[in-house]
């Protein structure tokens, strides 16, 4: 597999990881899987209003649970907010 193909396949372990069969993460299990996972990306929630702010945006569904579509979206948004971090020197001019 090449590199990128890796990376998936981590991601969809890391989120059954966390999701378990049901393939839902609770807040509790966001939580853990942020705070376990994505701690160099996204510091830790300390606040349970951060937390329920960000679920909120997140559950697209209103079912208060995160589906793996939805919790693409949360990869998606911090991948592109720290896209920044990993260009190389050269493209930074």
């Amino acid at each position: 597999m090449s590199d990128l193909e890796s990376s998936m396949v981590t991601i969809i372990q890391v989120f059954h990881k966390y999701s378990g069969h049901k393939c839902k993460l609770k807040k509790a299990e966001l939580k853990a899987l942020i705070d376990n996972e994505m701690s160099h990306f996204i510091l830790k929630i300390q606040e349970n209003e951060t937390l329920d702010e960000l679920f909120a945006d997140l559950d697209q569904n209103g079912d208060l649970e995160i589906d793996f579509q939805e919790f693409i979206t949360l990869i998606a948004m911090v991948t592109s907010a720290c896209h920044e971090l990993f260009i190389p020197n050269y493209q930074k001019k």
